[in-house]
């Protein structure tokens, strides 16, 4: 498992005073309230920041950084990504996953037969997408609901569905 989890990407700058405009790869944009701290990875290094503000506008959050006071500062961190520790975060619901940690699972049907990785998973609105390429580069599409995984299996990297009409 991976030590840090990304909860967003810097897309912008905003304002003069060095605040950043991120884009949240989390359900509950909130999440960024609870923060007292961020790594922020650029050029595969993370570096610590303390968080002085957050705001929030379209979706997007606004923040800023201690240290980070002009808007040259802050255009620096542009498209560098946002990490929390993974050890301090609260647990997750039961039945509830990181992203980072369904990548690469093999995907198996109830009958036992290979259907090949998870590649990506993508949200629909209504349900997440798990895409799932098979050694010939063939993907499938298959929707995150009840009906379809039966089984999620983090230590045996495998995941368990059952195909409905209509999926193949």
């Amino acid at each position: 498992m991976t030590k840090y989890l990304e909860i967003g990407q810097i897309v912008n700058t905003f304002g003069i005073k060095g605040m950043i405009k991120i884009k949240p790869f989390t359900d509950d944009i909130k999440r960024f309230e609870k923060l007292q701290t961020i790594y922020i990875k650029n050029n595969q290094k993370e570096k610590e920041y303390e968080i002085e503000e957050i705001k929030y506008h379209k979706n997007m959050v606004l923040m800023k950084l201690k240290g980070i006071n002009t808007i040259e500062e802050a255009e620096h961190l542009r498209q560098s990504y946002l990490l929390v520790d993974r050890q301090k975060e609260e647990p997750l619901e039961e039945g509830v996953y990181y992203i980072v940690d369904l990548l690469g699972l093999e995907v198996y049907t109830d009958k036992g037969e290979l259907l090949g990785k998870v590649e990506d998973i993508f949200n629909t609105g209504s349900n997440d997408i798990y895409v799932v390429k098979n050694e010939l580069g063939k993907q499938i599409l298959l929707p995150g609901i009840d009906e379809v995984l039966k089984d999620i299996d983090l230590e045996k990297g495998k995941i368990t569905v059952h195909l409905i009409k209509g999926l193949m």
